[in-house]
């Protein structure tokens, strides 16, 4: 029973509309998800610039560009399962995920990333409140200790290298990673698309072209076996629940990034944690991000994502009830579009010459690292590939590239 004097009202016509703004949004996501080297930051940046044709309210079109958001980092998960798979010696200084992959598991790989994507958004809308007020409350000290944060988070990555090879590997790309980020971060480049950035080609540079340049020599995607998921329950709502925290982490402070975040929170988990878990985790992060991310700008005012950043930029209310329950619905269409896409994505590239599919795709990141950020976009790709190859060939994680962010924030650039 309703307590006397209030009556819960529902606004049939600003419903549907809702709902039309999340399936606008959800189908924008889901395209922006399978175009390789499109992040889902540059793309709401994109989105940003038409908002004020939109004939729609801030709110309504904030809606769009969050359920976009959410559903990109669902479907991104695909492209990059499918591209990039390394062959059967290389396969141990790659992803986790590509190396299910290479073992015929692409299609159990799918279903993890959407699980872990969808039970993120579960755990995030339950774990965002309590979290928030922790963060309200020590976010100061925290922010005034950041630059010791993070070169204590730089030792640890570098130290939990296995062998001394992957340690120098580790610190050569944290350090040419960082000087990358010093000199470029601050550029305002001249483009043809006003919401660019030097974010883009940076990042398609360190992390996409080397995948692809390594992968080339391999086969290709093998056949693949049957979905099943070979992983306990009790194993994935654990891997899930340490990828929503460090999504939370990712979506409060500075710098620390996804594959950061979860490689540390992971390393907490008990007896260690498999591909099939790490795939979990870190398909968790993005979409658990993003909604800490929408807490952080409701609680503290900072937008931590480009869609947060995005959203603020069109003037819309921070309404979280709406944006959750938005959160929630488009969590659930962006699963179903990874079970319904996936399998087809993989059996498609898998039917494709492999090298001339690398090729295409790198070049498809030179063109938006051009419209993006210019010529002097193309250039710091260049470069940016050239460093991103360094840590795999010497036996490091590629986490280590992450001091292209790192390290301007301690220099305090």
């Amino acid at each position: 029973m309703e307590p006397l004097g209030v009556q819960p009202v529902l606004d049939p016509e600003l419903t549907l509309l809702t709902l039309a703004c999340i399936g606008v949004g959800s189908t924008m996501g889901a395209i922006s998800g399978l175009i390789p080297g499109l992040h889902a930051n540059n793309f709401a940046l994109v989105l940003a610039s038409f908002a004020p044709a939109v004939p729609a309210s801030p709110l309504l079109v904030g809606v769009a560009m969050l359920s976009a958001g959410v559903v990109h980092t669902f479907v991104n998960a695909v492209p990059a399962l499918a591209l990039g798979v390394p062959d059967a010696e290389t396969a141990v200084t790659t992803l986790p995920a590509h190396r299910l992959v290479q073992q015929g598991r692409g299609e159990e790989a799918i279903r993890l990333t959407a699980l872990g994507s969808l039970l993120a958004v579960c755990c995030g809308a339950v774990l965002a409140f309590p979290i928030t007020r922790g963060m309200e409350s020590n976010y100061p000290a925290i922010m005034a200790h950041m630059e010791l944060l993070l070169v204590a988070v730089v030792v640890a990555m570098i130290v939990a290298e296995p062998t001394r090879r992957a340690q120098i590997g580790g610190a050569v790309g944290i350090g040419a990673s960082a000087a990358l980020g010093a000199v470029t971060l601050s550029i305002d480049p001249a483009a043809p698309l006003d919401a660019g950035g030097m974010l883009a080609p940076l990042f398609a540079g360190l992390f996409g072209a080397p995948i692809l340049l390594d992968a080339m020599a391999g086969g290709g995607i093998p056949d693949q076996q049957d979905p099943k998921i070979r992983s306990t329950r009790r194993r994935v709502l654990a891997t899930a629940a340490a990828g929503t925290l460090a999504g939370a982490v990712v979506g409060y402070l500075p710098g620390i990034s996804a594959a950061i975040a979860a490689v540390a929170v992971l390393a907490l988990l008990p007896g260690g944690v498999d591909d099939r878990g790490y795939v979990v985790a870190t398909s968790g992060v993005d979409t658990a991000n993003t909604i800490f991310a929408l807490f952080a700008l409701s609680a503290i005012g900072q937008p931590r994502t480009g869609v947060m950043v995005a959203y603020q930029e069109t003037g819309a209310p921070v309404e979280l009830p709406l944006l959750l329950a938005a959160v929630a619905l488009s969590g659930i269409i962006g699963f179903l579009i990874v079970l319904t896409v996936g399998d087809w994505y993989l059996q498609v590239v898998g039917k494709m010459d492999y090298r001339v599919l690398s090729v295409s795709v790198i070049a498809l990141l030179v063109v938006l690292s051009a419209l993006l950020a210019g010529p002097t976009g193309i250039a710091a790709f260049v470069v940016a590939t050239l460093i991103g190859l360094v840590p795999p060939h010497l036996g490091a994680r590629r986490v280590h590239l992450m001091g292209v962010l790192i390290g301007p924030l301690v220099l305090s650039l």
